[in-house]
């Protein structure tokens, strides 16, 4: 059995700083294509962060370009995303997942396991 826990969440002021974790077991991690999204009250879940398995290749939705950065470690079996610049609009639940194949690394749909989620709430 996958299993994807994240943690970190949490309060933070506008501008401030959280990084999330998420740790994987029960897979061969490394073999795993990863991705962050995140989903606020009332909308879709949506796409914030993808890394390829051996961590070289990433790609970031636009609204959080240049703020945020995903990275991983194989040997711990974890990824992270790290959130600068905080702003209100960022608050929301966020999830890891992991996928099997390569395809829309931005598609929710395309990805097979996921984490229960960690709240990130920016206060203004």
């Amino acid at each position: 059995q996958v299993q994807l826990v994240e943690s970190g969440g949490g309060l933070v002021q506008a501008g401030g700083s959280l990084r999330l974790s998420c740790a994987v077991s029960g897979r061969a991690f490394s073999s795993s294509p990863m991705g962050w999204f995140r989903q606020a009250p009332g909308k879709e879940r949506e796409f914030v962060a993808y890394i390829s398995r051996s961590g070289e290749i990433t790609y970031y939705a636009d609204s959080v370009k240049g703020r945020f950065t995903i990275s991983r470690d194989n040997a711990q079996n974890a990824v992270y995303l790290q959130m600068n610049s905080l702003k209100p609009e960022d608050t929301a639940v966020y999830y890891c997942a992991a996928r099997s194949s390569i395809g829309d690394r931005s598609n929710r749909y395309e990805y097979d396991y996921w984490g229960q989620g960690t709240q990130v709430t920016v206060s203004s």
